[in-house]
């Protein structure tokens, strides 16, 4: 019989949509995972990271989180949980309890190894073809292991006899990097340190979960505007490293995707965490390992939100009439294509849909970059002069009598102040 895992990270329990908690959507879809679980009954559930969305997570957050591995602990017989902190997480409160909840085959891996005697943590299944190591690689920044991976050069130094700086390490016979290719090199050197350590036995199957920024060969994942990405790819790690695993299950990217493999995945979030996110298919993973040797099978099993995230596009007329024998509780970004000026566009649109997440002009963007290109040709040195052009541009009409005022007043105020 085949081994099956379901994949899941990002959960980002507490999260906030454009101020909206999105706790009832969470536990709501967490529910849905539940369900799918009790039915389905994998051999084990792994959840690659981003629990919380805050490293201090508020109690009811917590609370959904609970309630959700409450409920998966008591399926019998027993489905392990398999748990790593993501950089969004505090991998001293993950832990909380870590060994009390193993008894419940509910395993959490908070921080990676820092002293010598400490070791990724490693949980085995078995099946018809023999056992599974499960890896557990939490999200890991170069300073975490910096101390342990000096102390094992200078190790490997004493034990080979090696020509050593005067800082005890070994020198090497490379060009000075700059500050940024040496952090961009440490991520790649830390997980492949931490991973090297452990002398993955290749003959056995093994998995791995980790939090990072996964590149192949250069290409970087796609990602959407949810995701917390350190400028400049500082945090890449290749994808090289991950050559011992049959699946590798990643977290950290919100969108679903494979890396270099289709075996080294990213499952995507639960649910969708920003505008640019509202075309993508959210899922559970599972993976099916067969044979020794043979690539796992992916199988997606889509999740249905409590509230869709999306875009609705029109004339204001156009927008109302369309939904006017209903209310909509989906979140909503709307882009309104109006040539002509609107009355309280939003308010009458609040009447329709109850989660509004933004109302943007398509015109005054429009617009607003005509202003701006055609103040380069034609310079304009009144600033008075200057605001009622732009707002005649934006607004589509003259300022009223008693708006004109009002700017009088403010300008005569700021010259007065330079005065």
């Amino acid at each position: 019989e085949t081994m099956r895992f379901f994949h899941l990270s990002d959960l980002h329990i507490g999260k906030q949509l454009y101020g909206y908690s999105l706790l009832e959507d969470q536990e709501w879809v967490l529910n849905k995972i539940y369900e799918l679980i009790d039915k389905e009954r994998p051999d084990g559930v792994l959840i690659a990271g981003d629990v919380y969305d805050k490293s201090v997570p508020a109690a009811e957050a917590v609370t959904v989180f609970d309630r959700f591995l409450t409920k998966v602990s008591q399926l019998e017989p027993k489905i392990p949980v398999l748990i790593i902190s993501g950089n969004h997480d505090s991998p001293e409160r993950l832990s909380f309890g870590a060994e009390i909840l193993s008894r419940q085959q509910v395993y959490v891996a908070g921080s990676c190894p820092q002293s010598e005697n400490e070791h990724l943590k490693k949980v085995t299944f078995q099946d018809a073809w023999g056992e599974t190591d499960v890896w557990m690689l939490p999200f890991v920044k170069p300073g975490y292991v910096r101390k342990l991976m000096e102390e094992s050069r200078k190790k490997t130094d004493r034990e080979d006899g090696a020509g050593q700086g005067s800082d005890g390490s070994q020198e090497a016979d490379r060009e000075p990097e700059t500050e940024r290719e040496e952090i961009r090199r440490d991520y790649n050197e830390a997980v492949k340190f931490l991973l090297e350590r452990e002398n993955i036995d290749t003959a056995r199957r093994n998995i791995l979960i980790s939090h990072q920024f996964y590149t192949a060969g250069g290409e970087i994942p796609k990602t959407s505007d949810s995701e917390t990405i350190t400028v400049g790819g500082l945090d890449q790690v290749d994808t090289a490293c991950l050559a011992p695993f049959s699946y590798v299950a990643l977290g950290h990217i919100h969108r679903p995707q494979s890396m270099g493999r289709e075996s080294i995945r990213y499952c995507g979030s639960m649910l969708k965490y920003s505008v640019s996110e509202w075309a993508q298919e959210k899922s559970v993973t599972e993976v099916i390992l067969e044979a020794p040797g043979q690539e796992p099978v992916i199988r997606l099993h889509p999740l249905k939100p409590l509230r869709e995230v999306c875009v609705i596009r029109g004339t204001l007329e156009e927008i109302l009439e369309a939904n006017k024998d209903r209310v909509s509780e989906d979140y909503v970004s709307i882009v309104l294509t109006d040539e002509q000026e609107l009355y309280q566009p939003k308010e009458q649109l609040e009447r329709i849909f109850t989660h509004i997440l933004e109302v943007r002009t398509e015109r005054n963007w429009k617009l607003a970059k005509e202003w701006e290109d055609g103040q380069e040709e034609e310079t304009q040195t009144d600033p008075k002069l200057v605001f009622e052009q732009f707002f005649s541009q934006i607004q589509g009409r003259q300022l009223l009598e008693e708006e004109a005022e009002v700017l009088e007043e403010v300008f005569a105020k700021v010259r007065e102040d330079e005065g």
